[in-house]
């Protein structure tokens, strides 16, 4: 029992250092001025300013830190028991983000929240936590990627186009999208030193694809910090995360989709409770007091 309450608090240790370096880094990235007319320069600015910003890296710090707990937790427990402690974030994300305002968030902020984290949560017991198992199809790999770099591709310059809450939704999903890929990239690595060794993991192209999919998706990251309320980013790109990757699971490992009763109930109710609670983000009083003081300073963001 003592073991386990550790790995809880260890998990809930990670989830709350990595709300804690997203506050750190939207607190940066919606403060950076921007620079540029197309996607391409402005996520370029964005970033160019952020590696030199001390808030910022103080996030990143603190980020190394939620990985390490993370890694510890992993360590002592399972996959399946930390995983669904990490989708608490936004429960930790949302005070944080009313700091500045001075506001406490209201009780419809918290049950939106709430529902996404139950959802989240739902989800990833009902698919395991750690459907990449098995030997996979790399060529139906390759489709998956492809398909998710054309749907970021077309998804981020249209909602350039539109609105700040629109950009920091597109890019926040875009963004657990390419995590979604990291953990594909780093389960074939893991695979490659495993059972190759090193040398042949410099040759294989899933390494440069997971550095890859890294950056893009830290990039992406950044610039949904910089575009709308921090709840709504961490939301998105959290829910977006375990449903591409058992996307992918089914697409190219040899993941079977669940097809009893109360795996697809389970599976409904995580639906209807992200649904529910990404409404609720949607018409949160706390985020139109951001989207409004943001249409106040035009200069910040990227767009």
């Amino acid at each position: 029992m003592s073991a386990e309450f550790g790995v809880i608090l260890l998990g809930l240790l990670a989830s709350f250092l990595f709300a804690t370096a997203a506050y750190f880094q939207q607190k940066a990235a919606r403060q950076t001025e921007r620079e540029g007319k197309t996607v391409i320069n402005g996520l370029y600015a964005l970033m160019r300013k952020l590696v030199r910003d001390r808030v910022w890296i103080t996030g990143w710090c603190v980020n190394l830190g939620g990985f390490a707990s993370q890694a510890l937790a992993l360590h002592l427990g399972s996959v399946a028991m930390v995983q669904p402690l990490l989708a608490t974030q936004l429960m930790f994300a949302m005070p944080m983000s009313s700091l500045e305002r001075k506001t406490w968030p209201r009780l419809r902020d918290w049950a939106a929240c709430l529902g996404i984290c139950g959802g989240l949560v739902l989800l990833l017991v009902v698919v395991n936590a750690a459907p990449l198992q098995g030997n996979p199809d790399r060529t139906k790999i390759v489709v998956a990627v492809v398909c998710a770099l054309g749907l970021i591709a077309l998804l981020v310059p249209l909602a350039a186009r539109l609105t700040h809450d629109m950009m920091n939704v597109a890019t926040a999903a875009s963004a657990g999208l390419c995590f979604s890929l990291t953990g594909v990239f780093l389960k074939l690595t893991s695979d490659d030193l495993a059972n190759h060794g090193i040398a042949y993991t410099a040759k294989d192209w899933v390494g440069y694809a997971l550095a890859g999919s890294t950056l893009l998706g830290l990039v992406l990251e950044q610039a949904a910090f910089a575009n709308g309320p921090l709840p709504w980013a961490i939301a998105t790109k959290d829910s977006m995360n375990p449903i591409a990757s058992y996307a992918i699971g089914v697409l190219a490992f040899p993941v079977v989709f669940p097809s009893g009763v109360g795996a697809l109930a389970g599976i409904s109710g995580a639906g209807a409770l992200l649904i529910l609670g990404a409404i609720g983000l949607a018409h949160s009083p706390s985020a139109d007091l951001w989207l409004r003081r943001k249409e106040d300073t035009p200069t910040t963001g990227v767009r």
